[in-house]
């Protein structure tokens, strides 16, 4: 991504599939993209052949049915493939990079036992349940927060 405004649309597409996963954590495929814009009515017809077309730079003009369907599966606005509004392009390309950020992040927790089985017994809870243990941890979390923000001789932070 890097923020540059002028990539091209492949490249801004390769960027959203690599962004945006399936629950199961693996990419969409053409197919699924192709069904997914078709299934929204932005066109009649789509085909996986076409996407990788767009993906691999063969194709460069889609119409505008296509580019509104794009949009729509991966939310992001239409203007993000031109580049005409470059304040636009880096605001979605930091908000792509966060989002891949916090992905990596929670990757790294979920190989955590701990908090595996946190997971798996609050999947387990009714949804008034669910939300007190999350108002718990809200709580828990703020004082956490506090905590370290407070200089370490219990004296007045040095603002």
């Amino acid at each position: 991504m890097g923020g540059q405004a002028t990539r091209t649309l492949a490249a801004k597409l390769n960027d959203l599939f690599a962004t945006k996963k399936r629950p199961d954590g693996k990419e969409y495929s053409n197919e699924q993209v192709a069904a997914a814009i078709i299934a929204g009515g932005y066109v009649k017809t789509a085909s996986q052949s076409y996407i990788w077309g767009l993906r691999n730079g063969t194709k460069n003009n889609p119409t505008k049915g296509y580019l509104e369907g794009l949009a729509a599966f991966f939310e992001v606005p239409v203007a993000y493939f031109f580049d005409d509004d470059v304040e636009l392009v880096r605001q979605v390309d930091q908000q792509l990079e966060a989002l891949k950020a916090e992905r990596a992040r929670m990757a790294s927790l979920s190989g955590d036992e701990e908090i595996q089985l946190l997971a798996m017994r609050a999947g387990q809870l009714s949804p008034e349940r669910l939300k007190l243990v999350r108002d718990m941890l809200d709580v828990v979390y703020q004082q956490e927060q506090a905590e370290r923000r407070s200089p370490p001789d219990g004296g007045l932070p040095n603002d």
